[in-house]
């Protein structure tokens, strides 16, 4: 008998997600990390780690900015998300650079270019 894949993942990454981003608008005061937004978070089977996407607007000196301070306020985070949890363990959180946003841009503007070159 195959056993169903458990929810719990899920709703821990939605419970992160939820924490990190009210934690982000309300209590963080790093002007390093102002305008980060979490896009999604995807936690291991075991709970043990949680990958928290994030998108940073601006360029690359404003993202590696933003990155060092999420870095530095991991703890702090997780904390918060101690206090949401009723698992035994926390997560270990792991930020990284939503590049979603970005491709998506990058295939539009290689259709807006393909579509210019098309004979009408």
């Amino acid at each position: 008998m195959k056993r169903q894949p458990s929810r719990r993942p899920e709703q821990v990454a939605g419970t992160i997600r939820q924490v990190i981003a009210d934690a982000l608008a309300r209590e963080v005061r790093d002007p390093r990390v102002g305008f980060v937004t979490v896009t999604a978070v995807l936690v291991t089977n075991e709970l043990s780690h949680a990958r928290v996407m994030v998108n940073v607007p601006g360029g690359e000196a404003e993202r590696a900015k933003a990155m060092e301070g999420l870095q530095s306020a991991a703890g702090f985070f997780r904390s918060r998300v101690a206090r949401s949890l009723t698992t035994r363990t926390v997560p270990e959180l792991h930020f990284e650079l939503d590049q979603g946003v970005a491709h998506a841009a990058r295939i539009e503007e290689l259709l807006q270019s393909i579509r210019r070159e098309e004979p009408g």
